[in-house]
């Protein structure tokens, strides 16, 4: 039987190699339309296509990768996969329209998505939604599941699947950062080795801020790193059973990370110098808190 921190270890390990790949790699044109579906030719001679992305192969495989991760750490509770499944659809069920929803009030846009509000709305839906599961147990004699190891295997599957998710951030060429003129002389000392420079005018970076070729902060890779460390940190913890501080680890380091990072970002992120979500990112960090202390 694998020990617990060869499984890290061998995550680690995994997540290292892929994203150092990542960093390379995607930023440049050709990583970013994976294949192109003709559906009907014109008058002339072209055609009406759709598109496919390495942005959407890369997400969901973050999805996959994270609900894998999160019957795992379940599994060492004796929590059943089907079980797992029905909570993780459940949550889905809400969180995935969220983001749409959040993105739509915070930025005024019809056709995009946010991380940020999903993983807000979340925070408040998991635990109410675990409690109702938990109460159908009691009435049926079934498997319970215990909220702040579930909540913090949660948070662990959370971690490592946005941080791969970042990968397809820098496909797509969105959640950029500032170009290195804009930012303090310390930060460009450190980025000016460091540093991405995306290539493509289908690409967000390109056409929403005209940033295509400019050296940029490569706040996506630092993300990524981040969350996949405090990630992998989080399900030691948890395999060792120190649940609810994996559960404030994980969520301090990202939300708090989420609410800094905007410092650095030159994608829009809604009026004012204190954005909707800094203050979700902290808001959740407090909740995350006051749902460890509750149920210690």
């Amino acid at each position: 039987m694998i020990s617990n921190e060869a499984f890290v270890i061998s995550l680690g390990l995994f997540f290292a190699g892929l994203a150092l790949w990542a960093f390379k790699r995607l930023p440049d044109e050709n990583w970013q339309i994976l294949a192109s579906i003709p559906i009907e030719k014109n008058s002339g001679d072209l055609w009406h296509g759709l598109n496919l992305t390495y942005y959407g192969l890369l997400t969901a495989n973050a999805l996959v990768l994270a609900v894998a991760i999160l019957i795992i750490l379940l599994g060492a509770l004796q929590v059943p996969a089907t079980l797992t499944l029905a909570v993780i659809t459940v949550v889905l069920l809400v969180c995935l329209p969220a983001a749409k929803w959040v993105a739509r009030l915070i930025e005024g846009k019809q056709h995009t998505f946010t991380v940020a509000g999903a993983f807000f709305v979340g925070i408040f839906v998991a635990p109410a939604i675990l409690q109702i599961f938990n109460l159908a147990a009691a009435r049926t004699g079934a498997t319970r599941i215990p909220v702040i190891p579930a909540l913090a295997a949660i948070m662990a599957a959370y971690a490592l699947g946005e941080g791969l998710g970042r990968l397809a951030c820098i496909s797509f060429g969105c959640c950029y950062g500032k170009s290195l003129p804009e930012v303090h002389p310390i930060l460009r000392r450190i980025f000016e080795n460091w540093h991405f420079v995306f290539s493509g005018k289908m690409k967000k970076i390109s056409y929403a801020s005209g940033m295509d070729g400019k050296q940029v902060v490569p706040v996506q890779a630092i993300t990524a790193v981040l969350y996949i460390a405090v990630g992998l940190v989080s399900t030691l913890l948890f395999l060792r059973g120190h649940y609810a501080l994996g559960l404030l680890v994980a969520t301090a380091v990202t939300q708090g990370w989420r609410a800094l990072s905007e410092a650095l970002r030159a994608d829009y992120r809604g009026q004012g110098k204190i954005s909707a979500y800094q203050v979700m990112g902290v808001v959740a960090i407090f909740c995350a808190a006051g749902l460890a202390y509750a149920h210690g």
